[in-house]
């Protein structure tokens, strides 16, 4: 009786997963070190080691395989744990941050293209938005040509533009880097066609001018079919079957594929994703919502790290 007693209770008040074991054996896994996880969070290699024993003793599995020269690898069990651990991590400190970071009020003006509005700012907003009730932020959609006048002229308080579009004097921070990739759809057959149907953003864009010059070096025949500033309007022909054109590997919509060397195109450069802060920036509000917009491009590189 004793025994069932306790095998309910189990059943009912599973064992705590602490996040410090947690947030070690992610960076382990990251790092797929011991000794460099260990470097990271200051501590030593026999104390990281003791609290993934304490982790691999709570589940009763093992979660890494221990390799030569102190490499790590998951187990089966050690790659179902890593993106759950991730996630109960970001709840983790959000409910943290929630309590403890300072409040703040007014008013930030963040400048961002179409398309990375709709690939990464739902998330952003929403997370700063519980945090930061009483923060009001207006969002400039724009090609990122035209945010650059736009924070010198101080119209705006933060922005997120391409490389190769940043002004001088505007030092940008870095957000994400990884390539662009040719867009197809995934139910016709446009780049097949002979000239290459293209959907583009205007002769200033610095994606365009890359598309190009990657076809011109390998000779192959285009004719620019559709021309808009915002990447909705070079995804709808693309859509429809008529062009292709080219978008960063992420959060695609539905009907689309990517395309690459085996459907006959030439490899594109990789990009870089900036956010450059005014001079005269509203603040604390600005920096408040610029780290979580920081925090956000991090998961996503991780994301398509995984999947890749």
């Amino acid at each position: 009786m004793i025994d069932r007693i306790n095998y309910l209770d189990r059943m009912i008040r599973p064992a705590t997963l602490d996040p410090d074991l947690l947030r070690a054996f992610v960076l382990i896994a990251e790092e797929r070190s011991f000794t460099r996880a260990a470097q990271l969070v200051g501590r030593t290699q026999s104390a990281v080691s003791m609290q993934v024993q304490r982790l691999e003793g709570v589940l009763g599995q093992q979660l890494f395989h221990r390799g030569r020269g102190g490499q790590v690898e998951l187990t089966r069990h050690g790659q179902f744990l890593l993106d759950r651990a991730r996630e109960m991590l970001a709840l983790n400190d959000d409910i943290w941050r929630t309590f403890h970071q300072p409040s703040v009020s007014g008013g930030v003006c963040l400048g961002v293209p179409d398309d990375y509005a709709l690939r990464f700012l739902p998330r952003v907003l929403v997370r700063f938005a519980e945090v930061h009730p009483d923060v009001e932020v207006e969002v400039v959609c724009a090609p990122s040509k035209e945010l650059i006048p736009k924070l010198r002229a101080g119209e705006l308080d933060l922005a997120l533009v391409s490389e190769g579009e940043s002004a001088a004097g505007m030092d940008g921070k870095p957000l994400w880097s990884g390539p662009l990739v040719w867009i197809g759809s995934d139910r016709h057959a446009a780049h097949r066609l002979d000239p290459l149907p293209l959907a583009l953003a205007d002769p200033t864009c610095c994606w365009r001018r890359s598309a190009i010059d990657a076809l011109e070096a390998t000779g192959r025949r285009y004719r620019v079919a559709y021309t808009s500033s915002a990447q909705t309007g070079t995804l709808a022909p693309v859509m429809a079957g008529l062009a292709i054109t080219m978008s960063p590997a992420t959060a695609l919509p539905e009907g689309v594929r990517i395309l690459g060397r085996e459907d006959g195109l030439p490899p594109l450069p990789d990009f870089q994703v900036l956010m450059i802060t005014a001079k005269e920036a509203r603040q604390p509000v600005t920096d408040a919502l610029a780290d979580y917009i920081s925090e956000t491009f991090a998961r996503e590189a991780v994301k398509t790290s995984q999947a890749a």
